[in-house]
């Protein structure tokens, strides 16, 4: 079996998958967050998502980048879980709380507060691939990667990325003029 990202150093899946997970976990629960899911069923999805990584290594499966495979069947596994349900996607509103430090004074707090009240707006603007493609590459995946998981060009996403960021410039200086 050939698995080619630097999680394969181990020759056991249990390991690679193990590693994988450490690593990865919460960048792909923010990513099924971010698409819509609630938190406990985002926490489901992306469990779901290292086991099938695990099973697919198990059973001698060759996966050439086992991170992009993960973000990839979770967000399948998320968009068919939200089509089941018929939901919205939006971003939960405590979502960029729970990224804050918890060591800055009540002025700051506040002030932070207002910036991310504003950027959440901003983001929740955004088309869903858009706001997507921002998450994945806030993970640190590559625009390949990106392009994987959300099986588009990765050209595709360089379009996208580069709409948001247009988007997201405009509306937070709209916001602050206001």
């Amino acid at each position: 079996m050939r698995v080619t990202d630097r999680f394969s150093d181990r020759t056991s899946p249990r390991q690679q998958v193990a590693d994988l997970y450490v690593a990865c976990r919460e960048g792909v629960y923010r990513s099924l967050i971010t698409v819509g899911l609630d938190p406990a069923r985002a926490q489901e999805t992306a469990q779901d998502a290292f086991l099938r990584l695990y099973v697919q290594l198990r059973d001698g499966a060759e996966i050439e980048n086992p991170r992009a495979w993960v973000y990839r069947v979770a967000h399948n596994i998320g968009v068919d879980t939200l089509s089941r349900d018929a939901r919205e996607s939006v971003m939960p509103d405590g979502f960029a709380d729970s990224l804050a430090s918890d060591h800055r004074s009540a002025e700051d707090e506040l002030i932070g507060k207002e910036w991310t009240d504003r950027v959440q707006r901003a983001i929740r603007k955004l088309s869903t691939q858009q706001r997507l493609c921002l998450e994945l590459r806030a993970e640190g995946l590559r625009y390949q990667e990106i392009a994987e998981v959300l099986q588009i060009r990765p050209s595709t996403v360089g379009e996208f990325l580069r709409r948001a960021i247009r988007q997201l410039r405009k509306w937070n200086l709209c916001d602050q003029d206001r």
